[in-house]
């Protein structure tokens, strides 16, 4: 509230006062105007009545009514006082009522700020809370997600030790079953050999590419020549190479050639005795 209104409200509190005097000025006048008005006599009238011989009067005419005396009139009404004139407002008055207002509006500011302050803290408590509680949610399913990341690498591990595990044994199984071949083949061409069938393989693949081998000029009774000789299962020759001999190209050339006109050699009785990568002495009869 400004200073304004705090006079106006002043200038009520006066006015009624003033009107209040007023009305009971007026009540005191109308009673002691009362108390005064002077008391009127009552007026009889009579007349004397004389006895006298019963006479037949003659009828008197009715005597007239007497006229009733005026009322007095009422004093006239005392005029009203003058009212005093409105001394106005204190000034010490507004200025203490405009002190206690401006006293009363900070300490209502001030109960403003302090509300807001405390709404604001818990606001902002609120707030933390809200944080607080989002963090650890996401913290938690942070924990979980790694738990299942960790899991699932562990499984993968276990499974891949399982599928290592699997495979040594496979290949140590195969490892095993090879050698255990090797070893049945190599005693079966021992065999093979201690029967004799090794000879006349030998034997064999000597008379086959000696009868398509075309001796050179250069070629002596005492050629020998190393060939390396590769063979599929059907004995189909698919490369040849002379590795070592004691002749010239022309001799070498010869060797290979009449290898390669062999094709197919002849396969071994014995099966044992077969191999692709065949390796042997040609020494040729004539």
């Amino acid at each position: 509230m400004d200073v304004r209104g705090q006079i106006s409200i002043v200038a009520i509190i006066y006015s009624l006062i003033l009107h209040g005097g007023i009305g009971a000025s007026l009540v005191f006048a109308l009673e002691w105007s009362r108390s005064v008005t002077p008391e009127v006599p009552l007026v009889i009238k009579g007349s004397v009545v004389t006895e006298i011989p019963p006479v037949t009067p003659e009828p008197e005419p009715p005597a007239p009514e007497p006229e009733p005396e005026p009322e007095p009139e009422p004093p006239p009404p005392e005029p009203e006082p003058e009212p005093e004139p409105d001394p106005g407002p204190d000034p010490d008055e507004l200025a203490r009522i405009a002190a206690e207002e401006a006293k009363r509006q900070e300490d209502l500011a001030r109960e403003r700020e302090r509300i807001a302050r405390e709404e604001e803290a818990a606001r902002q408590r609120q707030r933390e809370a809200e944080a607080e509680r989002r963090r650890r949610e996401e913290a938690e399913q942070e924990r979980r997600r790694l738990e299942a990341e960790r899991r699932r690498q562990e499984e993968i591990e276990r499974q891949r030790q399982e599928n290592e595990r699997r495979r040594r044994e496979a290949e140590a199984a195969e490892r095993q079953a090879q050698l255990d071949r090797e070893l049945a083949a190599e005693q079966e061409r021992l065999n093979a050999m201690n029967a004799g069938d090794l000879e006349r393989y030998s034997f064999a693949l000597q008379q086959r590419i000696q009868r398509n081998w075309v001796r050179p000029p250069s070629a002596t009774a005492s050629t020998r020549c190393e060939v390396s000789v590769r063979q599929l299962p059907d004995g189909t020759v698919t490369s040849v190479v002379v590795e070592s001999c004691n002749g010239d190209d022309a001799v070498r050339r010869s060797v290979k050639n009449a290898v390669e006109k062999a094709s197919p050699l002849p396969l071994p009785a014995n099966p044992s005795l077969f191999e692709r990568n065949l390796r042997f002495v040609f020494e040729p009869t004539q």
